[in-house]
């Protein structure tokens, strides 16, 4: 299906009803979370219903669903965090724990920014040959491969008050991946945290918490650019639609990998993965 442009901007969602919005935003919010990869769920479900491919330009905006889902659970770790690291810099206690976490994730956020706008063009482009079907599934299974190492190898013995600064800066570097449509931000910092051997459940809270800056900075470059790119009244109601629902959908998302993790393992996920990758793979040929 062909993708709708505005200005060279990958916009399908453009021409989606309220109903498709509603039902694609709750499924971005989800995924967007999971480590399940939100582009390939964007990919399929139009694929299966025959609906316009939202584009690459939704779901960077529907990342700030995911901001607001991640600020609303952790507020009281964020707000912590601030005002322990604000008071840290401000009597210069450059070793205290909470500074070095903020000002590491801020270190690790940078790959993915320098990445993002050399490869900004290429991403977000109209019919853009990272986002076809057969590079997504391909990424879905090497994910899905990784995951499975880092569910084996890792040994989930450490927490987060044990952070070291390479610690955040390889998980910031796992985090540029997530550029590659199908990979997953979610799914690669996770992964690299069982990797490091952080416990699933802390894994999963570092996954977050490092997300935050690059899912800000992403999800308002993308408004920016969108208020440039002509849309019309209708577009930005559907997409508003989308954000709507997707916040929603993302702190359950928040809410239920988190209660996940307290008792199973990461092989739902890879299994799912795999699945995913063959799937997308058999239906692009």
């Amino acid at each position: 299906m062909a993708n709708a442009c505005s200005e060279g901007i990958d916009v399908g969602f453009a021409t989606l009803g309220y109903t498709e919005a509603a039902v694609l935003g709750v499924v971005q919010g989800i995924t967007e979370l999971l480590p399940i990869s939100s582009t390939a769920h964007m990919r399929i479900v139009p694929h299966f219903f025959g609906w316009q491919d939202p584009g690459s330009a939704f779901s960077a905006a529907m990342q700030l669903a995911a901001l607001g889902a991640v600020i609303t659970y952790f507020w009281r770790d964020i707000s912590s965090l601030s005002t322990s690291s604000v008071r840290a810099l401000v009597h210069r206690q450059f070793d205290h724990p909470s500074f070095r976490f903020v000002f590491g994730i801020g270190l690790a956020t940078l790959p993915i920014g320098v990445v993002g706008l050399a490869m900004a063009k290429l991403l977000n482009t109209c019919d853009t040959p990272l986002r076809t079907l057969p590079v997504i599934g391909a990424a879905c299974l090497l994910m899905a491969a990784l995951m499975a190492l880092a569910e084996w190898r890792g040994s989930r013995k450490r927490d987060l008050a044990g952070f070291t600064m390479l610690d955040l800066m390889l998980v910031g570097f796992a985090q540029v991946g997530a550029l590659i449509p199908g990979v997953s931000r979610s799914g690669s910092t996770l992964t690299a945290g069982l990797l490091l051997g952080f416990n699933r459940e802390d894994a999963a809270r570092l996954s977050f918490l490092l997300g935050l800056p690059a899912i800000t900075l992403a999800g308002l470059k993308e408004i920016w650019v969108l208020t440039h790119a002509g849309l019309d009244a209708h577009a930005w109601s559907v997409l508003a639609v989308g954000l709507a629902c997707g916040t929603v959908s993302a702190f359950a998302a928040v809410w239920g990998l988190l209660r996940f993790f307290e008792r199973m393992s990461t092989w739902p996920f890879v299994i799912y993965r795999a699945a995913m990758g063959v799937l997308l793979l058999a239906i692009s040929l």
